[in-house]
């Protein structure tokens, strides 16, 4: 009928894309939303010219011709193979040709009004500081200039920034007089807040720095304040495989919501009487450190935490009558991906990608409130 209302598609593009928290954070909110693009190189290094390669794509006429010029340069340059770009492709409906392999060859005027959010972070890197001008182009050379490039260039309603909590304090603060200039020049009103993941649901202290920019010409029906906290409704012991068995680790109205019923665990996970001699160890002689197992609140979870050395000994848990390390369904769960969230490689990779992942949750509450403002409407 004429007068239905038409429900709105939130149109989302994501750079240093990884294995999707804000694209699974709409996904369990049930915002009827489209994937526009998605960038991530999956930390495959290429030598090349940035700026002069970027000249090159941008005088090429369409985005196909420019995507699999980009795709043969890594191809032609190594043999590696992008392991988060096999996982974001067997859990989010994108069009291969917009998933981009690198953001600094990534022609955002090709998206230009395309998007209404913009999701990313980029690696915390110090600035030029010639002359101090505290703007835009102190950040050239450093990927966060490629980000508010494509902010530029793409002209999203709102961008969602995230990254460590030390960033404000970077380079004697320098770094972030630098961004927050930058993205005045670039049309935006920001907020800016650390939020931690235990404060929303997921029980673990990860703290990091959420940064939301509001363009300056649209006007909000409702002002955005950041979410409020709230307590942990389970822990990590609550969260095992043995307690939860796979697949029962799920979200019901964007919640995340445990079936209580056992699981088998691997027995690969529980150490070895030598490898828990090793990581069990508080130190030699001349080095001491605490250890301390079985908590209710995981450690920061750590991309490395596969490789069993002592820096995850903190997740390790009781569990089956052993100490074990947590398992890749485990470490996903503790960054708030559901278990229909498909692992498609392999242990160490899987452990990597939940280990650089954002926090499900955390995204989750921000975007909430982001919609609150009515900006979208």
């Amino acid at each position: 009928m004429k007068n239905e209302k038409k429900q709105n598609i939130l149109k989302v593009g994501t750079l240093f894309s990884g294995i999707g928290a804000p694209e699974q954070a709409l996904k369990r909110l049930g915002i009827n939303h489209q994937i526009v693009f998605a960038c991530d190189n999956g930390d495959i290094e290429i030598d090349y010219d940035a700026e002069e390669e970027l000249k090159k794509i941008k005088n090429m006429g369409t985005k196909k011709e420019k995507k699999e010029y980009v795709d043969l340069l890594y191809s032609s340059k190594s043999k590696k193979h992008n392991f988060v770009k096999d996982s974001y492709m067997a859990n989010y409906d994108i069009d291969e040709d917009d998933f981009h392999l690198d953001i600094n060859l990534l022609d955002g005027t090709d998206y230009k009004d395309k998007i209404d959010l913009l999701i990313g972070g980029s690696p915390c890197q110090s600035f030029s500081t010639v002359g101090f001008q505290g703007g835009l182009e102190d950040t050239r050379g450093t990927l966060f200039y490629e980000y508010a490039r494509i902010i530029r260039e793409t002209n999203p309603k709102v961008f969602i920034y995230e990254n460590v909590r030390g960033l404000t304090t970077h380079d004697k603060g320098q770094t972030w007089t630098i961004m927050q200039e930058a993205y005045k020049e670039l049309g935006y009103d920001i907020h800016q807040e650390i939020l931690n993941a235990e404060d929303y649901g997921i029980p673990q202290t990860r703290r990091r720095l959420f940064v939301v920019g509001f363009r300056k010409d649209i006007k909000l029906k409702n002002e955005f304040k950041y979410p409020k906290k709230r307590k942990l409704k389970f822990y990590l012991p609550d969260l095992l495989l043995s307690k939860v068995k796979e697949g029962n680790f799920i979200s019901k109205n964007g919640e995340i919501k445990l079936i209580n019923e056992p699981g088998e665990v691997d027995s690969k996970y529980i150490l070895s009487p030598l490898l828990k001699k090793y990581v069990m160890c508080t130190g030699t002689k001349t080095f001491k450190t605490s250890l301390e197992i079985d908590r209710k609140i995981a450690r920061t979870v750590l991309s490395t935490m596969g490789n069993r050395h002592r820096a995850g000994v903190d997740n390790y848990m009781t569990d089956v009558g052993e100490i074990r390390m947590l398992t890749e369904r485990e470490a996903h769960r503790l960054m708030g991906f559901p278990d229909d969230y498909k692992i498609v490689v392999s242990r160490a990779q899987a452990y990597k990608q939940a280990g650089n992942s954002i926090v499900v949750d955390v995204m989750l509450a921000v975007i909430k409130e982001v919609i609150k403002t009515g900006v979208f409407e």
